[in-house]
């Protein structure tokens, strides 16, 4: 194992991989921005170094001042975290240029699912299930609607580049396919340099679901059971939970497989997650996209395996092998992302933290990345923390999950804790028949 390793990214994430660094006894390295000087993960690192100002075009996305982080504190590998430069091809070649140890997947496996485009057309071709749509990039609004006649409406409209659901939406109709390309190929330009924009079949009442894979260092990839990330605003999951409530049994081993044979395909390395649209009437799936990074999900799936991912990272990244062969469930989690945001319209907040009380009990877990006193800016994510249960079944999980939501007190800024509240009440996600539109349902026009 080596002696050492600087993460490069912040917050919850920062705080997530450095306690596992300092738990196997390797040095825990941060990196921070004058903004972030008072936050826990700075103060939880062995060493922390200040790499530039608030802005992240000069702190956390400067791969250059990162890299000199990591050599004037003589790192011997660093760890990407999962957001800002952690699906970076040129960050990951730069680090191993650099001799340091990259905990990551290959290079080429990150650059063959950037482009969601080139990701369907490998997926297609090694027997994934992928949904009607292009095979290369759209180049104007007149070809959107064209192709969205041919593939059938709804279609979803999106940017080929990048990931987390920024600039993508459906249309019903010539003049919303028109919007919605105006729109993905805009939010292509700005975040990916390129204005690449990709069409496919959308599938309403649909489910978001992902398999977490391993990828070991002898090509072998280990699937860790599904999570169920429907729960989304703007496309942006806010609660993940595992087991799916909407797969079976047949529908689980399928996707299963189809995840192993994405890494088997991409030759990945690591923790990544494959990406599906589940539709449950068909019970039948389509592939989504594959994030090749450390997932902003994994709390329930290390509650339900009891595997720490970012150990298994590091083992992986040193070359070590693992203790397990497959990992199924046990009992069921669910995590909520509580965001310094307006409950009802879901924008951002900002403020000193004047209150901060957690939970506390058995089957709760929170990855915190602010604490009380701290400030919380408009520069990053609004992410305040993650709120994690486990029970021995889903109404157990959903039962120390309202107990948790209203015993978590935060005064300050103001955070989506009553929308978590409202929801756990809401008929469609107790009984666990919820889609990704059920915000959309939750928040129609008054």
């Amino acid at each position: 194992m080596f002696e050492s390793v600087l993460v490069a990214d912040r917050g919850e994430t920062a705080g997530r991989i450095l306690h596992t660094a300092r738990a196997m006894g390797v040095k825990a390295i941060a990196v921070y921005s004058e903004a972030d000087a008072d936050l826990p993960f700075v103060a939880e690192a062995d060493e922390a170094v200040l790499i530039g100002p608030a802005d992240p075009a000069r702190s956390y996305r400067d791969a250059a001042a990162i890299l000199e982080a990591a050599h004037r504190t003589n790192a011997r590998a660093v760890h990407p975290g999962r957001g800002l430069l952690a699906e970076s091809a040129t960050f990951a070649r730069r680090v191993a240029g650099s001799e340091l140890i990259w905990i990551g997947p290959p290079p080429l496996a990150m650059a063959r699912m950037s482009d969601k485009v080139n990701a369907r057309n490998l997926m297609k071709e090694a027997g994934v299930p992928v949904a009607p749509g292009v095979w290369e990039p759209v180049p104007d609004a007149d070809t959107a609607v064209e192709e969205a006649e041919r593939v059938g409406y709804p279609v979803m409209v999106k940017p080929a580049g990048g990931r987390g659901g920024i600039g993508l939406g459906p249309a019903y109709d010539e003049p919303s396919v028109r919007r919605a390309y105006e729109t993905a190929r805009a939010a292509a330009e700005r975040f990916t340099g390129r204005a690449d924009v990709l069409l496919e079949r959308y599938v309403e009442g649909a489910r978001h679901v992902e398999v977490q894979i391993l990828g070991l260092a002898d090509g072998a990839i280990i699937p860790l059971g599904e999570r169920d990330c429907s729960v989304q605003r703007r496309h942006q999951k806010l609660v993940a939970e595992t087991p799916s409530p909407g797969v079976t049994g047949a529908l689980r081993d399928r996707l299963l497989a189809a995840a192993v044979r994405a890494g088997e395909t991409v030759g990945h390395r690591g923790a990544g997650t494959v990406e599906f649209l589940v539709d449950p009437a068909a019970q039948d799936f389509s592939f989504l996209e594959m994030s090749t990074c450390l997932p902003a999900e994994q709390a329930v799936t290390e509650m339900a395996t009891g595997i720490d991912l970012v150990e298994q990272q590091f083992r992986i990244a040193a070359g070590e092998p693992v203790w397990f062969t497959a990992a199924a469930p046990r009992g069921h989690a669910i995590e909520f992302r509580v965001h310094a945001e307006d409950p009802w319209r879901f924008l951002p907040g900002s403020g000193e933290i004047e209150v901060w009380e957690e939970p506390v009990g058995d089957g709760i877990r929170i990855d915190a990345g602010y604490a009380e006193g701290n400030t919380v800016t408009l520069h990053y994510d609004p992410l305040l923390a993650k709120l994690c249960v486990h029970g021995d079944d889903r109404a157990h999980a959903l039962a120390r999950a309202r107990a948790a939501v209203d015993a978590f007190h935060i005064e300050g800024p103001p955070t989506n804790l009553p929308f978590l509240r409202e929801l756990l009440d809401r008929p469609e996600f107790a009984d666990g028949t919820y889609d990704t539109g059920i915000i959309a349902r939750m928040r129609a026009p008054r």
